[in-house]
Formats: C-alpha cells, structure tokens, sequence
C-alpha cells in the first residue's frame, strides 16, 4: 500500500502526443491534472508553466492529417499528480 517509488518531477512544457520532443513517458505512469486559472481542465494536449498556456482540443475538428486541431488558452497555470 505505501509508495515507496519516487515520481519524476513534472518538466516545465509537457505535450501527450509521442512525436512531439516535449513528451516525456516517464512522466504519464501516474495521473496528471492542469489547473488554468484555478479551474482543473481534462482535455489537455500540452501545457507550459513558464509561458502560461495551455493547448486544447478545438472541438472536433481534425487537420488534413487526421490530428485534432489546438488552440492556446493564455493563463495561470498548474500541473500536479493526482
């Protein structure tokens, strides 16, 4: 029951998506949550403390690629183990 493995410390700019150089798996062995302005968002692809911002889904529209397009939401920023 207790947790004796130590997680990695949450990098400044992190993205979900494997092909991007900001995408550490280390990392997604345990749950992660965003907070944008103290409100707690599930829908993020890719976040930067430093910067304040995060990119999210824009509905369902996908590129010619069949990749979701994102859009940047300007903030404060969070990321945390849950």
């Amino acid at each position: 029951m207790n947790e004796t493995t130590t997680s990695p410390a949450l990098p400044d700019h992190l993205s979900i998506d494997p092909r991007s150089p900001h995408h550490v798996a280390a990392v997604f062995e345990r749950d992660i949550g965003i907070r944008l302005n103290d409100k707690e968002r599930l829908d993020v692809a890719e976040y930067c403390i430093s910067e304040g911002w995060i990119k999210v889904p824009a509905g369902k529209t996908l590129d010619r690629k069949g990749h979701p397009l994102l859009i940047k939401l300007k903030g404060k920023v969070e990321a945390f183990y849950k």
